[in-house]
């Protein structure tokens, strides 16, 4: 006599159930997984598209450093071509990032001699490396203030340095109908860490180097 595979009691029928219902779920699964992706997907564009891309105006930027001679005097000078871009968060500064080079050629102290002396392989070595360069890693702002830790690259050596903000300045309307801001970044590096000029250590020429960045950008 045939079996009649209608009968509720019957187990086959119990299994493809159970199958159909776990065929289910997964695809629910599925979906509300592949829902939460696109979701933060979506966020994290947005997040990304806050920042706006700004250019170094060289023009209006540079940089000054001191360092001090035979431990009883202070030196100075100042580098007068800096370019590069700075993609800039407005709505949150710490999700910004900076990458800046600095012409060495143009090294200045007001001593002819000198600015060729460090122009020279004992120092900056222009001929071999005519630019420095500065890319940022990360932003932190703590009680309000603002610092920028990055990559140093310094006569072909590259060393992490932190240094504290200034700004960014609320944006203005500048010449041709720019948006214009800016901002100083100030810090210490250590000339031996970077084995930069070690002919003349201490107490000839100290170690650390006092230095600010002035930057005017621009879109």
């Amino acid at each position: 006599m045939p079996t009649n595979r209608s009968q509720p009691g019957n187990s086959t029928l119990r299994w493809n159930g159970t199958s159909s219902e776990i065929l289910k779920g997964t695809n629910m699964k599925l979906l509300n997984t592949a829902t939460l992706l696109a979701a933060a997907l979506t966020l994290s564009t947005a997040a990304h598209a806050q920042a706006t891309a700004w250019t170094i105006d060289s023009a209006h930027s540079g940089v000054n450093f001191e360092i001090r001679h035979l431990g009883v005097s202070n030196v100075r000078g100042s580098f007068h071509k800096v370019t590069g871009t700075i993609n800039l968060d407005e709505k949150n500064i710490t999700h910004s990032s900076v990458e800046a080079t600095i012409d060495t050629t143009t090294v200045n102290t007001d001593e002819p001699k000198r600015d060729d002396h460090l122009k020279s392989a004992e120092f900056f070595n222009v001929a071999q490396f005519p630019t420095m360069t500065f890319k940022s890693t990360s932003f932190t702002n703590v009680g309000g203030k603002l610092k920028m830790t990055g990559n140093l690259t310094l006569d072909g050596v590259t060393k992490p340095v932190t240094l504290d903000v200034d700004g960014p300045a609320a944006p203005q309307k500048g010449m041709g109908g720019k948006t214009v801001s800016g901002f100083s970044a100030s810090g210490v590096i250590h000339r031996a860490e970077f084995n930069f000029g070690q002919k003349y250590t201490a107490p000839m020429l100290g170690d650390d180097v006092k230095f600010t960045i002035d930057i005017e950008m621009g879109k």
